[in-house]
């Protein structure tokens, strides 16, 4: 009987338990019913049990036709998914290659087969087939993201399934033009501006302004024109500049060299004319673009002009040109600017803090006795921020001989004693510096950023406070004392002026400066000097401040006697790993180098604590060492520049000099 059920085939839609189930139900049912209807009508009974055995019959074809319909469905369905991946594996428009440990292909789909030509790739090597393929999957092979590479003129994302040996390579060389075409066709602003227009134009008649201006014109239209950039004059000094990236990346390849043709070709005229440049670049928002391409501006002129600033909002400044002192554009009548908007300010605070930089030399010492004359001068007191832990000798006789000035000595305080006594209306004045993390008090900078004045002679740089109050950066002056020197012609007659010790700390700072008169001194620098002799400055006193003791003499002569000549004119003299030199006497080597015969440039290198190593630079004028040292993150003038670096060893810090000398020349090259 089992045997016989077996045989039995039952319908196809009986093959699921649960119709199966409801199928019984459904007939016991109905036989109920049947049975129900026998006793109390055997005819009727009999129509409904035809009636049912019909009914079920249809139910049971019906069923019986959509079972066999659904499988002929499902099976079709199935077919045409299997034959659909074996369609896409073999025609989808992803390059599919398989290879075994030994890197021989064992399978392309027809689609990567087109990138090979018709070549007979089975069997061979990946190497043997296309050495550049072999070399990007073997450089991508233990890499779990998708990478873009560029295979023969092609860009692809690449994705290897180490596991397996199979690699997908998916064309995106239309998508790659047209991000790189999105790309290249981004808006860049420029501002361009004549540095010392005024100044060369005040003594021309104006025939000879007119063959100037047309001159400078045509040269920079030209320029704009060769580069397929947009340019338009706003001022008499100023131009307006709107160029794609594209352009602009050539620009940069071309190291602007307009400026070097302004400059040469003015220069013999008689009329030397530089330019400043500021470029912004990297967002949509063209207002944004434009205050950032003033900002870059003010950056190219704070360095001094001659030179170009281009950098996006977040981005890090590329610098061209530069390699030219700096022009004297101060005039008397910005001197006087200065000063009287110094008044103003000090009218609108209760105190005044002015500090130099970490380390104090006598240029900073002396522009903040400069500041606090001033600010007494004013009826405003004046705290001058020194940490006496870290000071030359030069600075602590100074200190020594300020004891006995009652009047001063007392306002001379420490960090913290500065951060106690600062209140919201409090005023810092940043001398000699610009970088708020070289400052004496970078704490106190902190707590009243939004109030600061910045005055110094250094050129600037790109870390700089973002809400200064007044800013008074001139590279051309030889020291800070010297502009703060040409304030006091401006400051209240009636009060009493520079004591005697001011004077000649001022004095001495200048003379620091500018290496007793012989470097970086124009007609102003004299100016001051003559004032400062006039009101008092000892020059005796500064022969003593200035005097090295004995052990400096011997250390400073110890470096000089470890130079070395590198690129024929360059001296570099690197200290001991185990001894530490003071910053002062590692600049006064750098300086004698400088006095030797086929000395064009010096460097010297020393550690400087623990964790630092100081680069002092110095140049005749011929090399920018400012240049060199910004290579290497720090900065300074075109002939007096220094870095500090942290945690590394004086031979690396050689080896990385080395490496920024032949890169500033490659360039300028």
């Amino acid at each position: 009987m089992k045997n016989l059920l077996k045989r039995i085939k039952l319908p196809s839609f009986l093959e699921d338990r649960r119709l199966r189930i409801v199928t019984v139900i459904l007939f016991a049912i109905a036989l109920i019913g049947v049975i129900f209807t026998l006793f109390i009508n055997p005819i009727l009974s009999l129509l409904l049990f035809i009636l049912f055995i019909g009914l079920l019959g249809t139910v049971f074809y019906g069923l019986e036709t959509i079972s066999r319909n659904t499988s002929a469905y499902v099976s079709d369905l199935s077919y045409r998914i299997k034959r659909g991946e074996q369609e896409a594996l073999v025609k989808m428009p992803i390059g599919i290659l398989m290879y075994n440990d030994k890197g021989e292909i064992q399978w392309t789909n027809p689609y990567l087969q087109g990138y090979l030509g018709n070549k007979e790739v089975i069997g061979k090597k990946i190497s043997e087939v296309d050495p550049e393929l072999a070399q990007l999957v073997e450089q991508n092979e233990n890499s779990n993201d998708t990478k873009v590479v560029h295979w023969g003129q092609n860009q692809f994302e690449i994705i290897i399934q180490q596991s397996i040996g199979v690699v997908y390579l998916l064309d995106i060389t239309k998508y790659a033009a047209i991000e790189d075409r999105y790309k290249d066709e981004q808006i860049a602003i420029g501002q361009v501006f004549l540095d010392n227009y005024d100044e060369v134009t005040q003594t021309m008649d104006d025939q000879s302004i007119s063959n100037l201006n047309n001159y400078v014109t045509n040269q920079l239209s030209m320029w704009a024109n060769q580069f397929e950039m947009f340019l338009k004059r706003v001022d008499d000094d100023h131009f307006f500049l709107m160029a794609y990236a594209k352009s602009l990346k050539a620009v940069e390849d071309d190291k602007f060299k307009i400026l070097d043709t302004i400059r040469e070709e003015t220069s013999k005229q008689n009329f030397p004319l530089t330019l400043s440049v500021g470029i912004a670049y990297g967002d949509t928002d063209l207002a944004a673009l434009s205050v950032t391409s003033q900002s870059n501006l003010d950056l190219a002129l704070g360095r001094g002009g001659d030179q170009v600033v281009v950098k996006s909002k977040e981005g890090e400044a590329r610098f061209y040109g530069g390699k030219t002192n700096p022009m004297e554009k101060r005039t008397r009548v910005r001197a006087r600017m200065i000063s009287q908007a110094l008044q103003e300010i000090f009218n609108q605070t209760d105190q005044v803090f002015v500090m130099g930089h970490i380390r104090p030399d006598m240029d900073a010492i002396g522009a903040s006795l400069g500041i606090r004359r001033i600010a007494q001068m004013n009826n405003k007191e004046c705290w001058v921020v020194i940490d006496q832990t870290h000071i030359h000798t030069d600075v602590q006789r100074l200190l020594q001989e300020i004891q006995h000035y009652p009047d001063i000595a007392p306002k001379i305080i420490t960090p913290e004693e500065a951060l106690e006594k600062a209140t919201d209306n409090s005023l810092l004045v940043m001398v000699d510096h610009s970088k708020p993390s070289i400052s004496m008090s970078p704490d106190l900078y902190k707590r009243l950023a939004n109030r600061t004045v910045i005055i110094d002679h250094h050129r600037r740089g790109e870390e700089f406070p973002e809400n200064p109050m007044l800013v008074y950066i001139e590279p051309y002056a030889s020291s800070t004392c010297e502009l703060i020197t040409e304030m006091f012609e401006y400051q209240p007659q009636n009060v009493p002026g520079l004591d005697k010790i001011e004077a000649t700390a001022m004095l001495a700072g200048i003379t620091v400066d500018t290496k007793s008169f012989s470097l970086r001194t124009g007609t102003r620098t004299f100016d001051a000097a003559s004032y400062l002799r006039s009101v008092g400055a000892d020059g005796l006193m500064i022969q003593h401040l200035l005097k090295e003791n004995v052990q400096s003499y011997i250390e400073k002569n110890h470096l000089i006697e470890r130079v070395e000549m590198v690129h024929e004119t360059m001296a570099i003299c690197t200290g001991e790993e185990d001894q530490v030199y003071d910053p002062v006497i590692a600049a006064q080597a750098a300086d004698t180098l400088l006095s030797l015969s086929g000395v064009e440039a010096s460097f010297v290198i020393t550690r400087r604590s623990d964790k630092l190593i100081g680069v002092s630079a110095r140049s005749l004028g011929t090399v920018n060492v400012q240049l060199i040292m910004e290579k290497m993150g720090g900065g300074g003038h075109l002939s007096n520049a220094a870095t500090q670096i942290e945690n590394t060893t004086i031979d690396a810090v050689r080896d990385q000099l080395l490496d920024a000398i032949d890169a500033v020349e490659a360039e300028e090259s």
